[in-house]
């Protein structure tokens, strides 16, 4: 099964974004995430539409962010990318008479929906600076000196 790994997708895009002194082109971020350039405008419109990144179009233009890192959480990311089911797990409804049946699915929703209350909670409380706080001391303690890691940038 293929996991939805837009969340942290364009958490890595935005924090990039938020180290790069211009615009990033569709095309830059397509080849950083190694994707198609239509896949990263249809997910960035999501985080446009919701305030958190601009376009500009011509030459020079791109992706810039558009908001205060402080005040987007991760739980903002994820609505905002479209992100619906936090699981992938479920159960089945094809005899719902048979009290078996019943029982597993009461229990598989209830974990289910304790599961999701924690993640949402959690993702709620990490904002955009919480990480790219974390990723500045990460380039501190690895001598980088909060320089955006440029390994996949083209």
């Amino acid at each position: 099964m293929r996991t939805d790994s837009r969340l942290s997708r364009m958490l890595h895009v935005l924090l990039h974004m938020a180290r790069h002194a211009s615009p990033m082109t569709s095309e830059q971020i397509a080849a950083m995430l190694r994707t198609n350039a239509v896949v990263v405008r249809r997910t960035m419109a999501g985080l446009r539409d919701a305030g958190y990144v601009s376009a500009t179009r011509g030459h020079g233009g791109g992706w810039e962010i558009a908001c205060d890192l402080d005040q987007v959480s991760l739980l903002d990311v994820h609505r905002a990318v479209g992100g619906n089911r936090l699981f992938a797990l479920g159960h089945e409804h094809d005899n719902p008479d048979c009290g078996v049946e019943r029982v597993v699915n009461a229990a598989i929703d209830d974990a289910l929906q304790q599961a999701e209350a924690l993640l949402l909670a959690r993702l709620g409380e990490v904002s955009l600076a919480d990480l790219a706080a974390d990723f500045d001391a990460l380039c501190e303690s690895g001598g980088w000196k909060r320089r955006t890691a440029r390994a996949h940038l083209p």
